[in-house]
C-alpha cells in the first residue's frame, strides 16, 4: 500500500487506511479477526505508577491499532483523532516486523524505533501484535475556579419540612392535595415517580416529611427533616478537561472540585476531529456520547466522595459545554455544526433527568444546559459572559477564550459582539513537535538570560512543552532576537552577536531549524531533547494570527481603537497559566499594560455555579441570547488580509 501523504491522511480519516490491499494474510484463528495484546500503563494523579494492565482483543484484519484500542475502550493519546497529523498516539508494538512510516522517523528517534515505538494510527493489524500503551494523561493541569460574581442565593432546588395531618373520614383530600395545600406559595406538579412513594412515605413518617422541588416540579418526598442535605454539582464540560464542583445549594459553598481530561480525547483533541468521527462511523455518535457520560460519572462519583455526600442526595447539574460538546453528551448528531451554514439543533437545549447524560445522582436528578450564542459560541461562554458580568460593566472589556477554538466576547458597556476563530490545537500542545498537555513535566515558563530557565509542572524532568511554555518560548525568542518579526529563527552567522550564550541552542533536526530548551545531558542529541523547531513557531503564529484577527474585527466594528480596551479578560486553563508580558509580545491580545490584562480562569465553572445557585441568574443567562450579536468571521471579505497582518510577532 502506498503510503498515504499528511493531507491525505486528514482527508480520508480512519476509513482511509482501515483496508490495505495487498496486506499480508492476517494471522487468526479462522474467525477472519486478527489478535491483539495490549499492555496498558497508568499512573495515579501524583504522577506514581501503577502495575500495567493486560487486555486482549479482536479486531477485523487491516484495522489500524489506534483505531483498535478505541473501540475497545482503551485511550491512546491523540489531538488528530487517529488522522497521522499530531505525532501523538505512541506506541511500542511487538510479534513482527512492523513497517516504519516517515511519519514514525519524524517522531521518533532511530533507537526507539528499533524499540518497536511506532504511532497507532499508521500500524494496522495484520497479524497477532503486542501492543505497550505509555500513561495517559488523565488529569492535567486545569483551572478549577475563576472570577465570578456574588448572588442572591435563591436556588430552583428547594426543600420544605411540613408535619402534615393525617386524613380522617371528615378530611379525605388525597395525599398530594394534603401536602401541596401545605406548600401554597408553588404551584407543585408531581410525576409517577412521586406519587408511587408518597402514600408509603408519608405513613412510615407519621406524615413528617421534606418535600424536594426543582424549580415548580415536585421530585421526591423523603421521611423527616432532610432539609440539611441539598446538594448540586456544576460542570464545565470541555473539550479537553471537564470540572465538577459539589455545592450546597443550602450555603451557597463549594464542597469539593475536581478535574479530568475528557473521555472523549481518543476521537480527537477538537470539536471538529469529533464531529468528523460521526460522519465516518455511524456508531461514533453512541460511543462519544457514553464517553461523555463517563467523564461526568466519575467526577460526580469523585466529588461526591471527596464531600462525604451521598449521590442520592444531588438534586439538580448545571452543564457549561460548547455546542458540540452538548450536543454530543446528549447524543444528538453534531455533523450541521461541522459544515456551513453551521447550524444547532437549538439555541436551548432542554432540562432532561441526569440520568439521561450517564448519571448516577438522585433518581429524579435534574440536567440543566446553557443556551448557546452560535454552532462556535457556545453555553460555555454565555456561563462565562454570566460570571464576569459582560453585560453588566459599562467599561469597554474583552472576553478571550483561547483553546482550539477560540470565543472572544467585546463589549463596549452598550453592544456586546461575539465570535469563534479557528486557532488550532497549538494552545493545547497538539502539532507541536515536543507539545503535551500541562501535566506534569511540561515546562509552562520560559526565560531567557545567560541561560534557559524553565518552569516545569510537578517540578520533574522536562518532557515537553505545554501552551503556555510554548507561548512563553516564542515570545522570549522574540525578545532577546533569535526570533524575528516574521517568525523565523535569525541565521546562524548571525545568533552569536545577537546572544552569545544561547546562539549553540539553535541546531537543526534533519533539514529544520530548532532552539533546544532542555538537554538531559551534555551529549544528548537534539532530537532526543525538548525543543521549539521552526515548524511549531509556525503553527503558533498561525494561531495567535486567528484570534487577534477576531478581536480587530470585533474592535473596528464598535469603532474602537486598541488602546481604548480597558479590560481583557483572559478565560479558561490556558488563560489562567498564560504570562500576560508574552500574550502582549507575540501579539495575541492589544498591546495595553499587563494590569489591564486579568486572568479569569474558569469563568464558565463559575457561571454553572452561579446558575444552580439563583433562578435570577439562570434567566440572565437565557437574557444574553438577546443581548449579544454573533459576527461571523467566514462572511467577512476583509478576513483574509486581517489574518495576514496579524502574523507578525510584535518587538
Amino acid at each position: 500500500m502506498t503510503e498515504p501523504s499528511e493531507v491525505e491522511l486528514g482527508a480520508l480519516g480512519r476509513e482511509g487506511l482501515v483496508a490495505a490491499p495487498g496486506a499480508p494474510a492476517a494471522a487468526h484463528d479462522g474467525t477472519g479477526r486478527v489478535d491483539l495484546s495490549f499492555t496498558i500503563h497508568s499512573s495515579t494523579d501524583t504522577g506514581a505508577d501503577v502495575a500495567p494492565t493486560q487486555r486482549g482483543v479482536r479486531v477485523p484484519p487491516g484495522v489500524t491499532v489506534f483505531d483498535s484500542a478505541s473501540w475497545n475502550g482503551i485511550a491512546i493519546d491523540s489531538t488528530c483523532g487517529g488522522h497521522g497529523t499530531c505525532h501523538k498516539c505512541r506506541v511500542r508494538v511487538g510479534g513482527g516486523d512492523v513497517p516504519v512510516t516517515r511519519y514514525d522517523e519524524r517522531t521518533f528517534s532511530p533507537d526507539q524505533l528499533e524499540e518497536g515505538w511506532r504511532l497507532a494510527c499508521l500500524v494496522q493489524a495484520t497479524r497477532s501484535l503486542a501492543v505497550e500503551v505509555p500513561p495517559l494523561t488523565t488529569r492535567p493541569k486545569a483551572a478549577t475556579v475563576g472570577v465570578g460574581r456574588q448572588v442572591i442565593l435563591r436556588p430552583a432546588l428547594q426543600k420544605r419540612y411540613v408535619e402534615l395531618d393525617e386524613a380522617t373520614l371528615s378530611d379525605q383530600r388525597t395525599d398530594l392535595a394534603r401536602l401541596t395545600d401545605a406548600i401554597d406559595d408553588l404551584e407543585l406538579t408531581a410525576d409517577l415517580h412521586v406519587l408511587r412513594r408518597l402514600s408509603s412515605v408519608l405513613r412510615e413518617a407519621d406524615f413528617k416529611v421534606t418535600a424536594v422541588i426543582v424549580d415548580e416540579a415536585l421530585i421526591d418526598v423523603e421521611a423527616g427533616d432532610t432539609t440539611a442535605a441539598r446538594y448540586a454539582i456544576a460542570f464545565d464540560l470541555g473539550t479537553t478537561t471537564v470540572v465538577a464542583t459539589l455545592l450546597d445549594v443550602s450555603t451557597g459553598t463549594p464542597v469539593a472540585v475536581a478535574s479530568m481530561l475528557n473521555r472523549q480525547q481518543p476521537f480527537g483533541g477538537d470539536v471538529i476531529t469529533r464531529i468528523s468521527a460521526t460522519m465516518m462511523d455511524p456508531d461514533a455518535l453512541g460511543r462519544l456520547q457514553e464517553a461523555a457520560g463517563a467523564t461526568l460519572s466519575e467526577l460526580a462519583d469523585q466529588v461526591c466522595r471527596e464531600g462525604g455526600v451521598e449521590p442520592s442526595q444531588v438534586y439538580e447539574v448545571a452543564v457549561a459545554g460548547n455546542a458540540t460538546m452538548t450536543a454530543l453528551v446528549l447524543g444528538i448528531d453534531p455533523e450541521p455544526l461541522g459544515v456551513a451554514p453551521f447550524v444547532m439543533s437549538t439555541t436551548q437545549p432542554p432540562t432532561v433527568a441526569a440520568s439521561e447524560i450517564g448519571l448516577t445522582l438522585h433518581p429524579r436528578a435534574r440536567a440543566f444546559f446553557f443556551p448557546a450564542l452560535g454552532a462556535y459560541v457556545g453555553g460555555d461562554i454565555v456561563a462565562g459572559m454570566l460570571a464576569t458580568g459582560m453585560d453588566r460593566d459599562k467599561r469597554t472589556r474583552l472576553f478571550i477564550d483561547v483553546g482550539t477554538n477560540c470565543e472572544i466576547v467585546l463589549s463596549d458597556g452598550d453592544t456586546i459582539l461575539s465570535t469563534a476563530a479557528p486557532a488550532g490545537p497549538a494552545f493545547e500542545g497538539g502539532a507541536i513537535r515536543c507539545g503535551m498537555r500541562a501535566a506534569d513535566g511540561a515546562i509552562e515558563v520560559v526565560r531567557l538570560g545567560e541561560d534557559v530557565e524553565l518552569g516545569v509542572i510537578g517540578d520533574v524532568e522536562p518532557r515537553g512543552l505545554c501552551g503556555s511554555g510554548l507561548v512563553d518560548a516564542v515570545a522570549e525568542l522574540v525578545r532577546v532576537g533569535l526570533l524575528d518579526a516574521s517568525g523565523r529563527f535569525v541565521p546562524d552567522a548571525d545568533a552569536p552577536g545577537i546572544a552569545p550564550t544561547l546562539a549553540d541552542r539553535l541546531t537543526k533536526i534533519g533539514e529544520e531549524r530548532v532552539f533546544v530548551l532542555h538537554r538531559p545531558a551534555p551529549d544528548t542529541v537534539p532530537a532526543e531533547c525538548v525543543y521549539l523547531s521552526q515548524r511549531d513557531v509556525r503553527e503558533l503564529q498561525f494561531a495567535k494570527a486567528a484570534i487577534s484577527t477576531g478581536w480587530t474585527l470585533l474592535l473596528e466594528q464598535l469603532g474602537l481603537e486598541h488602546r481604548d480596551v480597558q479590560q481583557v479578560l483572559l478565560a479558561g486553563s490556558f488563560g489562567s497559566y498564560l504570562s500576560p508580558a508574552s500574550a502582549v509580545r507575540i501579539g495575541l491580545v492589544p498591546k495595553l499594560p499587563v494590569l489591564r490584562i486579568v486572568a479569569a480562569g474558569n469563568v464558565a465553572g463559575e457561571g454553572a455555579k452561579m446558575a444552580l445557585l439563583s433562578v435570577r441568574e439562570r434567566a440572565g443567562a437565557a437574557a444574553l441570547l438577546e443581548e449579544v450579536t454573533y459576527v461571523e468571521l467566514s462572511d467577512r471579505p476583509d478576513f483574509n488580509d486581517k489574518f495576514v497582518e496579524q502574523l507578525s510577532f510584535g518587538s
